[in-house]
């Protein structure tokens, strides 16, 4: 590796470009900066479409036009590798200097190998293994990782493609991270002792308590409640906000910060207490196991009866393989029976939030629904011709139908507009073509596939006669 002593090093660019010149830097080159501001940055030239004007990205989301800018200079232009091999090394110019010209000189170079790692999101000139020269801003990934972003696309220099590195100016994102990481160690050192409001706090400090008073309340209309029932609501905390304990929801915000929306509504326990009961009847309510296993426990009963349901229509489905692709369960959660579904079969699963059996059921004729059309393979296809259909901003992109191994139908709709879109495909139930006439044929199909929500409409279909051939009439 370099000999020279990185610590004794200074490089000096002494011949910045002014940003008036004609010169400009060639397209995506990296370019040490000087801005009108008096700091120093780096980032790649992208020009307009006249060439003269245009920004330089640094990959941070920071686009710097370039009348922000008194000098630049193209770092790919220099190789060091001659000059750091020399020991007594302690000053490299780059450039020749001129009367009037911009200059920027830097020192106190460290190696990442000795473990002297920069500040989260610092921007820094780096001197690479290969001698070149190069910039990027310091994303800390733990204790004794990260990597230096320079690209807009994520692009990034590792630590094994470093050999020293020194910090630019610090621009608005840094100063920025260094005042949030500021803030976390000012509120870490307010709540290592946390004051108690006696009023607030009158039955301690555990949230339990507070939920099992709201829960005796609860009790008295709702016989079957549980506190599992009121947590389905985002359940409440108690923590240290600000030197304090307050009653919270918290969540994960950006870099792993925890985000606490303090409760406000009120000043005492017995006021929360009330809150907690108000915010959880509905859960409560809905959680009543008369209603919601009305069929009782054995999870095959309402197997049975959404297969009944969908059999009428889809009728080359197979039960057993319908369950074998849905897994559903009916398993015990934090102490309360919950309808349950597994999607991959080692043991994961989401809680089905259904007040009643009937809801349960619905559930489950969806997935079956869904997996049946899924295992009847397409035999042929009819895309509609259409030109320039809106649907609420969004533009038609494809309107197809398909004809199943089964002889059934079905139809795939897709929209969009510039950043976004969406998709629904639909079973065309054997109703439809019980109809006498075409017409009638899509007076049925069109109260499945509305023109109004779906782009056409009853005289578009109509009017397509390869459409009325391919589905049989």
């Amino acid at each position: 590796m370099f000999n020279c002593d990185l610590k004794k090093l200074r490089i000096s660019f002494i011949e910045l470009h002014a940003a008036e010149d004609i010169a400009r830097p060639e397209y995506g080159r990296y370019c040490l900066l000087e801005l009108k501001d008096g700091t120093f940055t780096a980032g790649a030239w992208y020009p307009d479409s006249t060439g003269e004007n245009g920004e330089f990205s640094n990959g941070t989301s920071r686009e710097i036009p370039l009348d922000d800018v008194a000098g630049w200079q193209d770092m790919a232009v220099f190789d060091l590798t001659e000059c750091l091999e020399k020991e007594s090394l302690t000053q490299i110019n780059l450039g020749t200097a001129k009367e009037g010209g911009h200059s920027f000189t830097v020192g106190d170079f460290r190696s990442l190998d000795d473990g002297d790692l920069p500040k989260n999101k610092q921007f820094c000139l780096l001197i690479l293994k290969t001698g070149a020269l190069a910039a990027g801003r310091w994303n800390k990934s733990g204790d004794s990782d990260g990597y230096f972003i320079y690209g807009s696309a994520l692009a990034s220099y590792r630590q094994d493609k470093v050999w020293a590195w020194t910090p630019l100016s610090p621009d608005e994102i840094f100063l920025k991270e260094e005042e949030q990481e500021k803030e976390r160690l000012k509120e870490e050192e307010l709540n290592k002792d946390p004051k108690t409001d006696p009023v607030l706090f009158k039955y301690g400090t555990d949230i339990e308590t507070y939920y099992a008073k709201a829960l005796e309340k609860l009790l008295r209309k709702y016989p079957w409640a549980t506190i599992a029932q009121m947590k389905k609501t985002d359940p409440w905390e108690i923590v240290p906000v600000h030197g304090k304990y307050v009653f919270a929801q918290t969540k994960k915000g950006y870099s792993g910060k925890i985000i606490a929306n303090e409760w406000k509504e009120g000043g005492s326990a017995d006021e929360f207490i009330d809150f907690l009961c108000k915010i959880t009847e509905d859960a409560v309510k809905n959680s009543d196991p008369e209603v919601k296993f009305k069929y009782g426990l054995d999870l095959e009963v309402y197997l049975e009866k959404a297969f009944d349901n969908i059999k009428k229509d889809y009728r080359w489905a197979d039960k057993n393989a319908l369950d074998k692709a849905c897994r559903f369960d009916i398993r015990q959660v934090n102490g309360d029976w919950e309808f349950v579904r597994d999607y991959n079969g080692t043991g994961d699963y989401s809680v089905c939030e259904h007040s009643s059996a009937e809801s349960f059921i619905e559930r489950v004729e969806d997935a079956y629904k869904e997996e049946a059309l899924r295992a009847n393979p397409v035999t042929d296809t009819y895309a509609v011709p259409f030109n320039g259909v809106e649907i609420h901003g969004w533009h038609l992109e494809r309107y197809e139908f398909s004809k199943l191994e089964s002889g059934d139908y079905k139809v795939f709709v897709q929209a969009g507009d510039r950043v976004t879109g969406g998709s629904r495909e639909f079973f065309i139930t054997p109703y439809c073509f019980e109809a006498d006439t075409y017409e009638e044929f899509l007076d049925r199909y069109l109260e499945i596939v509305p023109g109004g929500a779906f782009g056409l409409y009853k005289e578009d279909l109509l009017a397509d006669e390869d459409l009325k051939r391919f589905l049989g009439y």
